[in-house]
């Protein structure tokens, strides 16, 4: 075991499980249809490495579907779907997903959680020093020890932002990770994950009905309409970025009048 003490150094790199590749996306014709109902109509869609893409669109519009079928945990009708690393070359990810709701084991404690997102790879011996630094990563390393029901929702969050990270991913998806907390919550959540993502590099999914988060968050923002892409926007300024921008606002405005149906 590694000891929780407060004042317990945690290494900065660990021993085994370098990161994984960073690996971007390519779609092609991809469809899903459920009964009748043709969810999605043929998305093209490249992503690169590396960078934060996220996915918006009103209720309905087949956001979860699409993150669904880049997990793997729904199958395309028709169409393909490749991962590619920077030369474009197929490559298979190390791909995880953050949900809305934390999902935590609430007979676990926050470090064990997190050395879940290990998986088969979680015996080995260095588990517990990766989990405490995915947990320095989110700004958590004091709670390693505390139950679930003793944290927040941001910190429930948090914590499946780090069991998300431990692995290293290459590929990331995030389905409305941050819907359930409240205002101020939520922005500094976004300013985690945002340093988080410059940080270790991977390629990032996002999925939110939240306009002003997109924007602050991603490289670039598409807009689907009854599953097909609608507009397709980049984002072309820096990070970190302020919450509140000018330059952002104009960017939100165009993508909200895509969605309202305004142009």
């Amino acid at each position: 075991m590694v000891a929780l003490h407060s004042n317990s150094r945690i290494p900065d790199q660990p021993t085994s499980l370098p990161a994984s590749p960073t690996a971007g996306l390519r779609l092609s014709g991809i469809e899903k249809v459920f009964g009748s109902n043709r969810v999605l109509r043929g998305v093209d869609l490249d992503i690169e490495p590396g960078s934060f893409v996220a996915i918006i669109g009103k209720s309905g519009c087949g956001k979860s579907t699409l993150l669904r079928i880049l997990m793997g945990l729904e199958e395309p009708s028709a169409g393909r779907l490749d991962f590619v690393d920077r030369s474009g070359a197929t490559v298979s990810p190390n791909a995880r997903i953050v949900f809305q709701e934390p999902r935590l084991l609430p007979w676990r404690t926050v470090l064990e959680n997190v050395v879940v997102g290990l998986g088969a790879k979680g015996g080995f011996d260095g588990s517990e020093v990766l989990a405490l630094q995915a947990l320095k990563a989110v700004q958590l390393s004091e709670k390693a020890g505390d139950w679930p029901s003793r944290l927040s929702g941001g910190q429930r969050q948090r914590v499946a932002l780090a069991r998300a990270l431990v692995s290293h991913p290459g590929f990331l998806t995030l389905d409305e990770p941050l819907g359930a907390l409240d205002a101020l919550t939520r922005i500094s959540m976004q300013q985690l994950l945002a340093r988080v993502w410059r940080e270790q590099g991977f390629t990032a999914v996002l999925v939110t009905h939240d306009v002003a988060e997109a924007v602050y968050l991603a490289d670039r923002v598409i807009v689907l309409e009854d599953g097909r892409i609608k507009k397709d926007v980049e984002v072309p300024f820096p990070h970190p970025r302020a919450h509140g921008s000018r330059d952002l606002a104009a960017i939100e405005s165009e993508l909200l009048a895509a969605i309202l149906g305004h142009n």
